[in-house]
């Protein structure tokens, strides 16, 4: 019985200790999310208003404009980027992320994947080891840019990609992240990078909006234009995973917390009745011993 109970009080000695743990993660998670919250709140408007106005550019193109960005081709050849998180102890953000981009390789580009025309840009450690573990071909260039995040060290990989694909080493570039919603919600999102998409209407076609007036000319600044726009594009799903990772390792480690105190519940009510048992048995013990002494 007292090794039962040394164990007990062990283990309620190592939950706690966890329980101090998560509680300081979730504490770290909540102070890093303020911040990735903000940037990712005030870079939203910016990049959307962006990207509606390159895809409508592209939309409304007369084809007097060359557009080797927007330049739709047979699919042979597919890059995924996909952006995860340096870190575990987040839940299943990682998990859902790689399953995304699985499912899209699956689904999608089956017969490129056979054939071995499809790779993966890992921007975070999680998603590169994850589909290198499972056999995909990765690049490890850009795995490390959350060590140190900022808009350059983004805007070289959104420029090696719009480089290959104009070199014809990539005929789609798809875009895998999650989308910041609060710290309980992520958006998990495939989006199209490259070639550029156009504005659909509801019917499927093509749909015209704003007309544009450029000055100067359409063709020197669209060409200026679209690389920018692009860059600002992938900043945007960067800062935008950077705060669905601090929301879930905040959700995951709080729900960690109130776990450890249920499970501190069971187990000191298991050691109370441990110890209530060792009491009993030893009164039990003494009576008897008086008893057998008096008869």
């Amino acid at each position: 019985m007292p090794g039962q109970l040394k164990e007990v009080r062990n283990r309620i000695k190592s939950v706690q200790s966890t329980q101090q743990i998560t509680k300081a993660m979730k504490m770290v998670s909540a102070a890093k999310l303020r911040k990735a919250q903000d940037a990712i709140i005030q870079m939203r408007p910016y990049a959307q208003k962006l990207q509606d106005m390159l895809s409508n550019i592209v939309s409304n193109s007369d084809g007097s404009v060359n557009m080797k960005l927007a330049a739709e081709r047979p699919v042979n050849k597919v890059l995924i980027i996909l952006v995860t998180s340096d870190r575990g102890l987040c839940g299943g953000y990682n998990a859902n992320l790689v399953k995304l981009a699985r499912l899209t390789i699956a689904e999608q580009y089956a017969e490129q994947q056979q054939k071995g025309n499809v790779q993966v840009w890992g921007i975070g450690k999680k998603g590169f080891e994850a589909m290198l573990r499972n056999g995909y071909k990765t690049s490890d260039t850009y795995k490390d840019i959350f060590l140190h995040l900022s808009f350059e060290n983004v805007q070289q990989a959104s420029a090696a990609a719009m480089d290959a694909f104009v070199k014809g080493e990539f005929d789609v570039v798809e875009l895998v992240y999650s989308q910041f919603k609060n710290a309980a919600t992520q958006q998990f999102k495939l989006e199209r990078f490259l070639p550029i998409p156009k504005v659909v209407s509801k019917e499927g076609a093509a749909k015209t909006k704003s007309d544009f007036i450029f000055e100067p000319g359409k063709e020197e600044l669209v060409t200026e234009l679209m690389p920018k726009i692009l860059n600002t594009q992938l900043f945007k799903a960067v800062l935008d995973a950077n705060a669905s990772e601090h929301g879930a390792r905040m959700t995951a480690m709080d729900k960690a917390s109130d776990n450890a105190n249920e499970l501190l519940r069971s187990l000191r009510i298991s050691y109370n009745r441990a110890r209530q048992a060792a009491i009993t048995t030893e009164l039990t013990e003494i009576v008897s011993g008086a008893a057998a002494l008096n008869s």
